[in-house]
C-alpha cells in the first residue's frame, strides 16, 4: 500500500511539473502563406521577380502599417503563438542577415513560404499545373533547415528540444493550383493521401532530428473562401449550407484531408516517440465557428465578403483585381470582416482562430494542458 501511494504521489508530481512546463525558447514553422512572415517577399528581391499582389498595400496596415510579406493586413496565427510564448515574432528565413546556427539562432526562425505545396513542383508539372509563386515545397523548406541549424545531430537535438515546430499549415496548395486551373475534384481527391504521407513524413523527419513538440494544423474550410464561392458561383442552392452559405462539397473535401491527416498521425508509433507532443491542431473547427456566427464574434460583415478586393457583388471577389492591385479598394474596418482578400484573413480572424487553438480546446491534445502559461 505504501508503496503504491509514492507511486501515486510520484506520478503526480512529474504530471504537475510536465504540465506546466513551457520553456520554449523558440518556433521553428514550416508552411504556406498562413504561417509566412517575409520569406516570398525576400526570394522576390532576390531574384528580381515580379512582386505579388500582397507585397503592396493595404497588406500590413493594421498592425506593422506596411507590407512585411504576410498575407493578411496584419499578424497571423504564428505571430499570436510567439506572443503568447512571451517570444518576439519569427523572422524569415530568406534574407535574414544573421548566421544562422544553434548557437545563433535567436528565438525562432521561419522557413514557410506564401504559395507553397507539400508535393514536389514536378509532380504538378507533370500534370499540367504549375506554380505560380514558389517552387519552395515543404522537402525545399526541410533542406533550407538542415543546412542551416543542423550541421551536427548533437546541435540539432539541442535547438529542437527547446524548439516548438508548426508544421504547417501545407498541403492547401497542392489542391488551390489544381482546383484552379481547372481540374475536376475526384481527381484532386485521388492524391490527398500523398500529399498526407508527405507531411507525415516531414513530421516523422523533424522528431528524429530532435523535435519534441509538433504542431500539426489541418486544412481550414475552403467551402467558405470568398475566392471559390466567386469561382463556383451557382445558382443550385443544394450546393450550399443554409447555416453559413459555404459550398459544401468543397468543405467535405477539406475534411476529408483532415480527417485522414489526423488519422495517420495517430497511427504513429507512441513507443518510438513515447517522450515526444504531437498536437493536431483543427484549423477547420475553429474557423467554422466564425463562420457559423460571425456576428457573434464581432464580424458585423459576415465571414464570407472579403474586405479588400475589387469584385463587387456578394463576395467583393475578382481574380482580375486582386487586394493591392491599383483597381481594389478596402473596407473601412477590417477587425469587421473574416475574409481579408478572398483567400486569406484578417488579423482580427486569425487572433480568435489562435485564442480557440492554444487556449481552448481546437488542439488534439489541448495545448494548454501542455503549456499552461500562454497568455492572450
Amino acid at each position: 500500500m505504501a508503496i503504491s501511494i509514492c507511486f501515486a504521489i510520484l506520478l503526480l508530481i512529474s504530471t504537475i511539473s510536465y504540465a506546466y512546463e513551457c520553456n520554449y525558447t523558440s518556433i521553428i514553422s514550416f508552411g504556406n502563406s498562413l504561417a509566412d512572415t517575409g520569406n516570398i517577399k525576400n526570394l522576390v528581391s532576390i531574384h528580381h521577380s515580379q512582386p505579388p499582389h500582397f507585397l503592396f498595400p493595404p497588406y500590413g496596415e493594421t498592425f506593422f502599417h506596411k507590407p512585411t510579406g504576410r498575407c493578411s493586413n496584419g499578424r497571423l496565427i504564428i505571430d499570436f503563438i510567439a506572443e503568447g510564448l512571451g517570444l518576439p515574432l519569427i523572422p524569415p528565413y530568406v534574407g535574414d542577415k544573421r548566421n544562422l546556427s544553434n548557437k545563433d539562432v535567436g528565438q525562432g526562425v521561419n522557413y514557410a513560404v506564401a504559395g507553397a505545396t507539400a508535393l514536389s513542383s514536378s509532380f504538378h508539372e507533370a500534370r499540367g499545373v504549375s506554380n505560380p509563386t514558389t517552387n519552395a515545397t515543404l522537402q525545399v523548406q526541410l533542406k533550407w533547415f538542415k543546412q542551416s541549424l543542423c550541421s551536427t545531430s548533437s546541435d540539432c537535438q539541442q535547438l529542437l528540444k527547446h524548439s516548438l515546430i508548426l508544421m504547417g499549415e501545407i498541403g492547401g496548395n497542392d489542391y488551390n493550383h489544381e482546383l484552379r486551373a481547372g481540374k475536376p475534384i475526384n481527381e484532386v481527391k485521388s492524391f490527398v493521401p500523398l500529399v498526407v504521407k508527405t507531411i507525415i513524413a516531414a513530421v516523422k523527419e523533424v522528431i528524429k532530428l530532435g523535435a519534441k513538440t509538433v504542431i500539426v494544423p489541418g486544412n481550414f474550410p475552403i467551402g467558405c473562401s470568398s475566392s471559390y464561392l466567386t469561382m463556383y458561383n451557382n445558382s443550385d442552392t443544394k450546393m450550399y449550407d443554409n447555416k453559413t452559405g459555404c459550398i459544401i462539397w468543397l468543405n467535405k473535401f477539406a475534411e476529408y484531408h483532415n480527417q485522414l491527416l489526423e488519422t495517420e498521425l495517430q497511427k504513429i508509433p507512441k513507443f518510438n516517440y513515447h517522450h515526444v507532443n504531437i498536437i493536431y491542431a483543427d484549423y477547420y473547427n475553429a474557423a467554422m465557428q466564425l463562420y457559423r456566427s460571425p456576428k457573434e464574434f464581432g464580424f458585423l460583415n459576415g465571414g464570407l465578403k472579403a474586405c479588400c478586393g475589387g469584385g463587387g457583388g456578394p463576395y467583393n471577389f475578382n481574380q482580375s483585381v486582386e487586394c493591392g492591385g491599383p483597381s481594389s479598394t478596402t473596407c473601412t474596418d477590417p477587425d469587421t470582416y473574416v475574409s481579408w482578400d478572398g483567400v486569406h484573413l484578417t488579423e482580427a480572424a486569425y487572433r480568435l482562430i489562435y485564442k480557440s487553438l492554444f487556449e481552448g480546446s481546437y488542439t488534439m491534445p489541448r495545448f494548454n494542458s501542455l503549456c499552461t502559461n500562454i497568455t492572450s
